[in-house]
C-alpha cells in the first residue's frame, strides 16, 4: 500500500486549525504533542489499514485519531481525499465521546474542501516552507 500523504485542512483566512491546535499542545504538554504526532505518522504510514486502538471512524467519512496521554483523551479529527490523502480538519481534547457539534464542524470543513480544495489544502515542503496549492 502506498503512503498516504497527510495534509492540514486551511480556512479561507489562512488559519490551520489542526496546525494551530498542536502548537499549542506543544507549548503546554510535550508528550502528549509527541503522540499526536507519532499518530499521525502512523496515519501516513497505513492510510485506511488504521484501526483501533489508534483510529476509529465516527460518522460521515469522518474518522478520529485517538490518543491517550494519562487521563486525557486527545483526538484528531480527519476525512481522506482521494485513495490515498488524509485531510486534518479537527482536533480537540475531551472526557466522554466527541461532541455531535465537533463532528459536524468536520463535515462542513470536508465539504468545503471537496468544493475548492485548492482554497482548503495547506501544507508545508520538507523545508518548512509553505506551499498551500499542492
Amino acid at each position: 500500500m502506498p503512503q498516504t500523504k497527510v495534509l492540514f485542512y486551511r480556512e479561507v483566512d489562512g488559519r490551520v486549525p489542526v496546525r494551530d491546535w498542536l502548537a499549542e499542545l506543544q507549548r503546554k504538554n510535550r508528550k502528549a504533542f509527541a503522540k499526536c504526532v507519532e499518530r499521525i505518522q502512523r496515519l501516513a504510514a497505513l492510510g485506511h489499514e488504521l484501526r483501533r486502538p489508534h483510529a476509529d471512524i465516527l460518522r460521515d467519512g469522518i474518522y478520529e485519531l485517538r490518543v491517550r496521554q494519562g487521563r486525557v483523551h486527545y483526538r484528531i479529527l480527519y476525512s481522506f481525499h482521494g485513495r490515498n490523502r488524509a485531510v486534518l480538519v479537527h482536533a480537540l481534547t475531551k472526557e466522554g465521546r466527541v461532541p455531535d457539534g465537533d463532528i459536524d464542524l468536520a463535515v462542513k470543513r470536508m465539504k468545503a474542501l471537496e468544493q475548492n480544495p485548492e482554497a482548503h489544502i495547506y501544507q508545508e515542503d520538507q523545508d518548512g516552507q509553505t506551499n498551500q496549492n499542492k
